[in-house]
């Protein structure tokens, strides 16, 4: 039986004291980060700022010196989940004829775009993606196995189409295992350049609201339905995907009660934890980046998407333009061309 799912805004993002207390923890931490930018020629919040105290070494990867000669170059984009990664990979491949290399450990499995938040074929322009949908739901996907078909995908873009790589998404684990292992391929064979997509916390954490709601508008509820199966393990494959365990006690309650407005209350439930759980995501995804700043030293090139997401639909393009793609594109072209 159908019901009506009850209107979900930003303002329903659980605001609850440990949300509030990771707020002022981030605010701080955030400041930490920023104080070691020098801005490069704009007001801080207004596009791009850059690590002064990792960039005045000349690193291939991170922060140490090496021998950098004959080294083929790629493009990393890091950041917290509804920042505007996959939008600035597509954005960047189409300037520069590049190629994209999936980095989220979600995406790389097999269906339920929704909730794993794809970005749509029509979105990536002609942009070939690898690494996207590719693994079965049920297989483990480990960050050796990452590293291991990325070599691969570098290989083929950079050999056989002569292109330069872009790896996007929010598995920072993942990029750390492929940037940091020192007997890999990729640490002896490539450059990198890191650019992190960042939009102050109070900004995203709404933002994150919305976008839960507008994926339940998309149809979450019944992709998810559709696929869930009795007994599942949230440990395993896709089904740890944020969304899934969430709706876990919604769909039991759905095939043994008769009670809608005990359904309807269930459902809401289980979006709200879905906002909370992909805010705790983003404190992650922050902590890890804070970490490869702080611990490692990389070179990281900070984007404030803040303005962006801020302003309305019509003024949002001009902004992304103005603040997230020009800048961009002029650290891109000098990271390529230097």
């Amino acid at each position: 039986m159908e019901f009506a799912v009850s209107s979900m805004t930003a303002s329903r993002l659980p605001m609850s004291s440990p949300l509030l207390a990771r707020m002022r923890k981030w605010s701080i931490i955030r400041s930490s980060i920023q104080s070691t930018y020098s801005t490069l020629g704009s007001e801080r919040g207004s596009g791009v700022e850059l690590n002064k105290d990792s960039a005045a070494i000349i690193t291939n990867t991170t922060g140490r010196v090496e021998n950098q000669v004959n080294k083929k170059k790629t493009v990393f984009i890091l950041g917290a989940t509804a920042t505007g990664k996959s939008k600035l990979s597509v954005d960047l491949a189409s300037h520069f004829d590049a190629e994209i290399i999936n980095s989220d450990k979600i995406q790389v499995y097999k269906g339920l775009d929704i909730v794993t938040n794809k970005i749509p074929e029509d979105n990536r322009k002609g942009i070939p993606h690898h690494l996207l949908g590719f693994m079965d739901p049920e297989a483990d996907f480990t960050a050796q196995d990452f590293c291991n078909h990325v070599c691969k995908a570098m290989t083929h873009i950079t050999e056989y189409n002569g292109r330069v790589p872009i790896i996007v998404g929010g598995s920072n684990n993942f990029i750390r295992a492929l940037v940091e292992d020192p007997h890999s391929s990729f640490k002896a064979n490539y450059d990198s350049c890191f650019l992190w997509m960042d939009v102050a916390l109070p900004v995203l954490y709404k933002h994150v609201g919305k976008r839960v709601d507008q994926m339940v508008k998309a149809g979450l509820v019944d992709e998810v339905r559709e696929t869930a199966v009795s007994g599942s393990d949230y440990t395993r494959g896709v089904w740890r995907a944020i969304g899934l365990p969430e709706m876990h006690e919604f769909y039991y309650a759905e095939k043994t009660m008769s009670d809608e407005n005990t359904k309807k209350m269930l459902l809401d439930a289980a979006i709200d934890r879905i906002k909370e759980n992909t805010c705790r995501l983003v404190d992650a995804q922050l902590g890890k980046i804070d970490r490869m700043i702080h611990e490692l030293g990389w070179k990281i090139h900070r984007i404030d998407a803040t303005c962006v997401v801020e302003k309305s639909e019509d003024e949002a393009v001009e902004a992304w333009n103005k603040v997230v793609l020009k800048p961009s594109i002029e650290i891109v072209r000098g990271f390529l061309e230097g």
